[in-house]
């Protein structure tokens, strides 16, 4: 399977409407889906999309839980309730409907963005804000857990003891 890669900046039009990248119709095509399933973000003012992959990941977590658990119902309504099968037009767009759109705050542009085996949807300026902070934070972990440090068969760190 493909993954989800790179980010699109794709006007929107008065009715909802927005072109899908290529590339990530082409991914949905191979995963051979109905269309987009999207839901507003657990974590942020964007939405979380993808295929029958995303469907099937989300399955899979929710199998997992406590069949009768109060974590399993919540989970199921946050990914399942609020989520919106939108079918993908002949000129490769999907209407967001207005309750998306708000949970994102997205008015006249949307940011795709690869993130795998899903993508999300964002207002331009808020993904902006969201790629610096997630980028600072990146660089924060890298020098915490010592990336770009290889070691060797005993342990230590490559050129002498840390």
């Amino acid at each position: 399977m493909g993954q989800f890669v790179s980010s699109f900046t794709n006007k929107i039009d008065a009715k909802g409407r927005v072109s899908v990248p290529a590339s990530f119709r082409a991914i949905l095509a191979k995963e051979e889906g109905e269309g987009v399933y999207c839901y507003p973000s657990l974590d942020a003012p964007a939405l979380d999309a993808g295929g029958t992959r995303l469907v099937n990941k989300i399955g899979e977590l929710l199998e997992d839980l406590a069949p009768f658990g109060d974590e399993k119902d919540q989970l199921a309504t946050a990914l399942y309730g609020d989520s919106m099968m939108l079918k993908i037009d002949t000129d490769g767009r999907i209407n967001l409907p207005l309750a998306l759109r708000e949970h994102a705050g997205i008015t006249d542009k949307v940011v795709f963005v690869g993130l795998g085996g899903k993508f999300q949807i964002w207002e331009p300026a808020k993904f902006e804000a969201y790629r610096l902070q997630a980028r600072e934070k990146v660089r924060e972990l890298r020098k915490l857990l010592g990336v770009g440090r290889r070691s060797n068969r005993g342990g230590e760190a490559e050129g002498g003891q840390e």
